[in-house]
């Protein structure tokens, strides 16, 4: 067995306990010392260091949030945590959370400070420029030799060129996420500016980890990225959204909703990639033949104010208008979990995604998924088992599909089918298969 290997098994070994105790429904709240002491020798023993060079501190990464996805972000640091690592975790007031300062083996740093949305310009235009200074000068003094990039920050531009050529001066070594291949393209607002400046991000870091094998293929065959030089990790499950005794009676009597309406979930940011539009069309036509059907839609506009408003006007010219509970507002943590357990199927109508976070949310409260064929969405989903696809952009299709649904085993059987679906997420999108793989390549670098 290799050294990689090892760290790998290590990894896999140690952070699937916190999964199984996650599974159940558990909190962790102390870390057994042995267990971390003996995390730590077997962590000397594979990279090969001195047992000098382990005593505290520990070797360390850098992870750099952009001051965002808390879930992800928190999900992966504990994961890392968890095999003997540790972490200068650079983040905002967005991403905190009594996790970063319990645990001992988290230093976290919040350069980016206040993010609210509501500040004057000048105030954001000046906060930005601290935070780049603040970082600028972190990366001159740390400690760490891995820079973990998770996101960019708010200068994509910047980030992605002078940024990346600083870090590679001070001779880091830079591992970057990438969840989205070209946000740009997906977004339509693509430009051979914009590729160059994700072609050179991707070239001058040394290691890119991405959610789907299509993911990978897109960064070899468009932006020249050698294929040993990309991972495929899972996008592991959200850890941060509350999972308490609501019950789904309770959640509904919320939403307003009946113990025999037949609820549809769309959840998240509203824009326009997201294809909201179709699903209200194929709402509409499925609603003519089941008058149980509702529609609970949750979450914020994003991105252009032209679609929204005309997205607006279609839904309230809709005839299924008195089916549809619209919630367009941010949704906190702590409500989440009223909506997921509301509700009977998530639908993802997109247009254009590489991967999903929000259907591993609603994998993680057992809840099926009907969604569009693009990106691996397809690869996601277990026809009949967790869910169903149909053909994108398509509101004939997605209302079969609807119909579908409803008329399957998969509703028949739900409450038996919602603990599978759980089982089969907790095993396929384990932080400790991306811990493995993350301390894999993490071990490569040092050695190289």
């Amino acid at each position: 067995m290799t050294n990689e290997d090892k760290i790998a098994e290590m990894g896999g070994q140690e952070v699937r306990s916190r999964d199984k105790s996650y599974a159940s429904g558990r909190s962790q709240t102390k870390v057994d010392l042995l267990r971390r002491s003996k995390a730590k020798a077997n962590l000397a023993q594979v990279l090969r260091l001195p047992a000098s060079r382990l005593a505290s501190p520990v070797p360390k990464v850098a992870l750099l949030t952009g001051g965002g996805d808390k879930p992800y972000a928190l999900g992966l640091v504990d994961a890392l945590t968890s095999v003997g690592l540790s972490v200068d975790f650079v983040g905002s007031d967005d991403v905190d959370a009594p996790a970063l300062h319990d645990n001992p083996r988290v230093n976290f740093l919040n350069l980016r400070g206040d993010q609210r949305t509501d500040a004057r310009a000048i105030a954001k235009a000046f906060r930005v420029l601290r935070y780049y200074l603040r970082l600028i000068g972190y990366a001159a003094t740390a400690k760490p030799q891995i820079f973990h990039i998770l996101w960019n920050n708010k200068f994509e531009l910047f980030d992605r060129t002078v940024l990346m050529l600083y870090y590679r001066l001070l001779g880091k070594k830079t591992v970057l996420t990438v969840h989205n291949v070209n946000i740009s393209k997906r977004d339509g607002a693509d430009s051979w500016f914009s590729r160059w400046t994700l072609k050179f991000q991707y070239r001058m870091c040394h290691h890119i980890f991405v959610h789907t094998a299509k993911m990978r293929e897109e960064l070899v065959s468009e932006f020249r990225v050698r294929d040993g030089k990309v991972d495929v990790i899972p996008f592991g499950l959200n850890r941060t959204v509350p999972d308490t005794a609501l019950t789904t009676l309770e959640a509904r009597q919320r939403l307003g909703l009946t113990r025999d309406d037949k609820v549809l979930l769309f959840f998240g940011n509203i824009a326009p990639y997201k294809g909201l539009e179709l699903l209200i069309e194929a709402f509409e036509a499925a609603s003519k033949t089941d008058k149980n059907l509702r529609l609970v839609v949750a979450g914020r506009p994003k991105g252009s104010e032209d679609y929204w408003s005309g997205l607006l006007e279609k839904i309230n010219r809709s005839t299924a208008r008195g089916k549809m509970i619209l919630k367009i507002e941010f949704v906190p943590d702590a409500e989440t979990e009223v909506y997921f357990k509301a509700a009977q199927v998530l639908v993802l109508p997109y247009t254009h995604i590489y991967q999903s976070g929000v259907l591993l949310l609603g994998y993680g409260f057992g809840l099926p998924v009907i969604a569009a064929d693009v990106g691996s969405l397809k690869e996601e989903i277990i026809e009949d088992k967790t869910g169903f696809v149909f053909k994108a952009k398509d509101p004939l299709a997605l209302a079969k599909a609807i119909q579908t649904f409803f008329s399957s085993d998969l509703f028949k059987n739900l409450e038996e089918h919602r603990h599978e679906i759980q089982q089969y997420a907790n095993e396929c999108y384990s932080w400790a298969k991306v811990a493995a793989i993350t301390t894999k390549a993490y071990s490569n670098l040092l050695q190289n």
